[in-house]
């Protein structure tokens, strides 16, 4: 078990140089397209009514600082046999190589595979979420640096996986749609509202993916309120929403945590 352990750490170890380095080529850096320019601009903030302005985006650097500290900390040899290492360690490590991989298919694929490849990171985020529910930690390092970055991590790309997915459709869809448009945008917003209080409930209240649903649904009430394309009705509705995936699992947090005191007192 001690050498499977040593392998799951130098897994996770790998996995995030690899996102690093997708990151770079993915955006550009090495003298390749930037995200915004990618797919004819279908990516950028402008590509459609669910695009956040590009300000959002800067939820990345907060995403990879803390999946860089779990990379360190969790190489440390103490964490080597602990079983909630072994519970997500592998899990974590999936995330981070599909997210490189969004990055390079951005990159060099199509967009179609763009919208694949983000629901496959989705899925295995939900999955390693889900891990961290059922097998809770210990203490506030756990709690920031898996609980806490997992989360932001799952509410960011649930938010991303939307706007991608518009960008796809929007780039298909026949011209005497956009009629239908701002409906359309309105009722997906609806549902990813059920989404944020179906993860804040399934998680027993947990605040880090609501906040980075928030956040993105935020700069998307400012792309379509301020810039390019412009549309009230879906700028209201993600400030609506917004409130919604953030207020929910803090008045959950606040209720469960006074029902504790009451029970304790009795």
């Amino acid at each position: 078990m001690a050498a499977k352990d040593l392998t799951r750490q130098i897994v996770v170890i790998s996995a995030f140089c690899f996102m690093i380095i997708a990151a770079m080529v993915g955006t550009g850096l090495f003298g390749g397209t930037p995200v915004q320019d990618l797919q004819d601009g279908a990516l950028d903030a402008d590509g459609s009514f669910l695009a956040p302005a590009r300000p959002a985006f800067s939820i990345w650097t907060v995403i990879y600082v803390g999946l860089f500290a779990y990379t360190v900390w969790q190489a440390l040899p103490r964490q080597r046999s602990r079983s909630r290492q072994r519970a997500v360690g592998w899990l974590i490590a999936a995330t981070m190589v599909l997210n490189g991989v969004w990055l390079v298919t951005a990159q060099f694929a199509t967009l179609p595979l763009t919208v694949l490849a983000i629901v496959v990171l989705l899925a295995v985020l939900g999955l390693t979420f889900r891990r961290t529910v059922t097998d809770p930690g210990r203490g506030w390092i756990d709690s920031l640096l898996i609980d806490g970055v997992t989360g932001l991590h799952l509410g960011w790309v649930t938010l991303a996986t939307v706007a991608n997915t518009t960008a796809w459709l929007t780039t298909i869809v026949a011209d005497d749609a956009a009629d239908s448009a701002t409906l359309w945008g309105v009722l997906v917003l609806v549902v990813v509202a059920v989404i944020g209080v179906g993860i804040a409930w399934a998680s027993g209240w947990r605040i880090a993916p609501g906040l980075a649903m928030a956040w993105g649904l935020s700069w998307i009430a400012v792309g379509r309120l301020a810039f390019e394309p412009p549309n009230t009705a879906i700028g209201v509705t993600a400030i609506v929403v917004a409130a919604i995936v953030l207020l929910v699992p803090v008045v959950g947090t606040v209720l469960h945590r006074a029902a504790d005191v009451r029970n304790a007192e009795v």
